[in-house]
């Protein structure tokens, strides 16, 4: 089964706006009330047996069940029928969002992530439409149960022989957008490694650098804006809280961040298809970037987005049956690529390499993406057959046998 997701932006008339704020708002009110069931269900059982608390108590029935997803589902089902403003919206839509809050419970225990959070009007941005009983694409529209007929910009063709499975219409900065997942019953094998190879080392000098000695300067995504951002965040505080004038400078600030978001991510995109030319297998180091975001260079990590260009690169690399695997990093800037000698800890400030074994010279980070293209190329089970100088490299075995040293 393969899947694919199209973003197409929505050009929705007065009407359907309102519509489309009315399910925001119903979805809202949904998750927040389920939330709050549950989040009082577990404050119940935290109280002391022994005396009441001072500032609250929270009394429900020590036989009352959890308020799973089964019993909200069925309590939402009763509401509907005596509560208009729930009833006027596709019931699909509104167990999706309590489906959501299910998955957001679940991932907080199994993935250790934070608590689910209340959600106000400018939180609660997308809905979902789980499914359709026949094609609801028509030209340049697309007919959405309870919205009609909205027309869309199809900026791209949607290819033969795929099934819109869900849609989620999406509110940002810049207008309503669209999310298709497509389904088709195709099986694609995995690419297979062949062709040139080609290592890739990241920073923040240079966004990349390959082992085709190819050296790609960052751009400033967040620092270009962030003199204008921080111009109208300063000016955000002096506004009254709920006033018109609040929500239009935070609708300015919200499409400052969309731009720099949006600029990221074109980026990202064609350097993908840009060091896919001409390339059959690309290796990278598989970095843990979580460590990377807390260090003092986090704001400038952050910035370049190197976890969104590692998902990216990999899904055109399928795309374009170009083999992508993350290799091991350690000591790959600390090894000579020509004869594999470890030459210790370089500081930040050297961004020359100098082998004291063998006098070859580089770049720093051309050496290592050296070093990484070599040890992609024996994890895949292919020799080497040269380097910066020309010469064999054993590869990723002596790098082994250098590690144990150490």
């Amino acid at each position: 089964m393969l899947t694919c997701n199209y973003q197409f932006k929505l050009k929705p008339n007065k009407r359907q706006v309102f519509e489309i704020e009315r399910y925001l708002n119903a979805c809202r009110k949904v998750r927040n009330f389920a939330l709050a069931e549950r989040k009082d269900w577990s404050n119940s059982r935290k109280n002391n047996v022994d005396r009441c608390s001072l500032e609250k108590e929270y009394i429900i029935p020590a036989d009352a069940p959890y308020p799973c997803y089964k019993l909200q589902s069925a309590s939402l089902t009763l509401a509907r029928k005596d509560n208009p403003d729930l009833s006027s919206v596709n019931a699909q839509v509104l167990q999706q969002v309590l489906r959501q809050l299910d998955r957001a419970f679940v991932e907080m225990k199994s993935l250790n992530k934070g608590f689910p959070r209340f959600k106000n009007k400018y939180r609660m941005r997308s809905f979902v439409f789980p499914q359709f009983k026949t094609n609801p694409i028509t030209n340049n529209y697309i007919k959405l149960p309870g919205i009609g007929l909205v027309k869309m910009r199809l900026s791209r063709p949607i290819p033969q022989g795929f099934i819109l499975k869900q849609a989620r219409v999406i509110r940002k900065a810049s207008g309503y957008f669209i999310n298709m997942s497509l389904e088709s019953e195709v099986d694609i094998p995995a690419p297979f490694p062949h062709g040139n190879p080609l290592g890739i080392d990241i920073g923040l000098e240079y966004f990349v650098a390959t082992s085709n000695n190819e050296l790609i300067k960052r751009p400033l995504f967040f620092n270009k804006l962030h003199r204008k951002l921080k111009l109208l965040q300063r000016r955000l505080k002096n506004k009254q809280l709920g006033s018109n004038n609040r929500h239009k400078l935070n609708q300015k600030i919200a499409k400052i961040h969309q731009t720099v978001s949006d600029t990221r991510k074109d980026f990202h995109y064609k350097l993908a298809h840009r060091l896919c030319d001409d390339n059959g297998m690309i290796f990278v180091e598989d970095i843990d970037l979580r460590a990377w975001s807390r260090n003092m260079l986090c704001k400038h990590n952050l910035d370049a987005g190197f976890g969104q260009f590692f998902e990216i690169l990999s899904y055109v690399c399928w795309k374009r049956d170009v083999y992508f695997a993350k290799v091991n990093k350690n000591y790959t800037s600390q090894i000579c690529p020509n004869c594999e000698v470890h030459t210790g800890k370089k500081q930040l400030s050297e961004r020359t390499h100098t082998c004291p074994e063998c006098g070859f010279s580089c770049n720093r980070d051309f050496a290592a993406s050296l070093v990484i293209r070599s040890r992609g190329l024996n994890a895949v089970g292919q020799p080497v057959f040269q380097n910066a100088c020309g010469d064999g490299l054993s590869g990723l075995g002596s790098n082994l046998r250098l590690d144990k040293n150490l």
